[in-house]
């Protein structure tokens, strides 16, 4: 299945999470679309291949996992799409005492800063 159909698949679970196709790539990118998908089947993989995770699962680990790789971008991508999957704030919340707990408070500092952004983006502030 790491083929076409892989490839279709893994665009499918991103669309399902963050909303889009997963196939537009920003205007005038320089990167090859071929590393585009690449990105796609590889990370979106992971989420398309089942498993006893569900998507709810991920959409909380993927945050929690990006906050303690000090990936910010990565972490308010998918902190804006938790709702899709039924993440509430109250998770969210609790979320950022334990990524200040296991990762240390620069991490978890960061991390409340995006959730304010987010939200606040969310809620148009």
């Amino acid at each position: 299945m790491y083929d076409g159909e892989w490839r279709r698949a893994a665009g499918a679970a991103r669309a399902e999470v963050l909303g889009d196709d997963g196939t537009r790539l920003p205007p005038g990118d320089p990167v090859p679309a071929e590393f585009h998908d690449y990105l796609v089947s590889m990370a979106w993989g992971a989420w398309a291949r089942g498993g006893p995770l569900s998507h709810r699962d991920r959409s909380l680990l993927v945050p929690a996992m990006s906050a303690a790789l000090g990936r910010m971008d990565e972490f308010r991508l998918h902190l804006g799409a938790g709702p899709r999957a039924r993440v509430t704030d109250a998770e969210v919340d609790e979320l950022l005492f334990q990524i200040a707990a296991y990762c240390g408070p620069p991490p978890g500092n960061s991390a409340r800063t995006a959730v304010r952004e987010v939200r606040g983006a969310r809620e148009g502030e």
